[in-house]
């Protein structure tokens, strides 16, 4: 059976809502995890998203600020929202969906930007990236439950050299420094996580899923960085069949600077 999740860094859904509804008509993701949806609760737009189909939605918003949504074609059950860092921001929200004979735990995460200079002692805000990396490692792959995991969004950390246009000159930008991309890369592995994108795209090869506004013409000038992610349990390495990366969505209409990601599962 196919299965297949989505996530897009949406940069206020109310304001790219025409966006949303056509991907969602054209790709029909099974689930699709928005992150910095910039919307209070009781604003979220409910109603054109059931209208495609997508019932069951699960939201964890504040106004003008960060937020996450998972929406769902199918049951979403278990959902909980984990506050990080003491700072009220909505940043996480976690839901289980079933997919053929499995039972999936699907992590949402709008991690911290981190501010402009690298330096935890002058700037708060990458200070505040870093303690909200250490208590992620909180969230690991395997549970007593015995729910396959994902997780998946904006973790805003380029980790690997092909992950940046210039891997010398980011190291020290804000989301590839190496103690961003070292402590990321740790968690990861030491929480029982397979970087699902890199295991189908080899190394080797550059993967993109942000540009900035700030280029005249980012298509040309193609600096790129991949700062969302999809992340699984071990069990799901063998079930991922395809992965996209819709690049063509940053030349969209008024478009968010992240593009939408769909990992395909064959789960039985």
């Amino acid at each position: 059976m196919g299965f297949s999740v989505a996530t897009w860094n949406i940069n206020s859904i109310r304001l790219r809502m025409p966006l949303v509804e056509q991907f969602l008509r054209d790709y029909q993701p099974d689930v699709l995890c928005l992150q910095e949806t910039k919307c209070p609760d009781n604003l979220f737009p409910f109603k054109p998203l059931r209208a495609l189909g997508y019932e069951h939605i699960e939201i964890s918003g504040q106004k003008g600020y960060h937020g996450v949504a998972t929406i769902s074609r199918r049951p979403l059950v278990e959902a909980e929202k984990i506050g990080f860092c003491d700072m009220g921001d909505c940043r996480h929200l976690s839901a289980v969906v079933e997919a053929g004979s499995k039972k999936l735990r699907i992590h949402n995460f709008y991690v911290p930007a981190g501010g402009d200079e690298p330096d935890p002692e002058i700037n708060p805000k990458f200070a505040h990236k870093l303690s909200f990396l250490e208590e992620m490692r909180e969230i690991v792959a395997e549970r007593p439950d015995g729910y396959s995991s994902l997780l998946v969004g904006d973790l805003n950390i380029a980790p690997l050299e092909n992950d940046v246009w210039s891997h010398k000159q980011l190291l020290k930008i804000v989301s590839h420094t190496p103690i961003e991309t070292q402590t990321l890369e740790d968690l990861r592995v030491k929480g029982g996580w397979s970087d699902l994108m890199r295991h189908l795209i080899p190394a080797e090869e550059k993967i993109y899923t942000w540009w900035s506004y700030r280029a005249k013409d980012w298509n040309a000038a193609d600096r790129g960085r991949r700062l969302d992610h999809i992340w699984g349990s071990a069990d799901l390495e063998s079930d991922i069949k395809d992965l996209q990366i819709l690049r063509e969505a940053r030349g969209w209409e008024r478009p968010s600077d992240h593009v939408p990601v769909i990992a395909t599962f064959d789960l039985d």
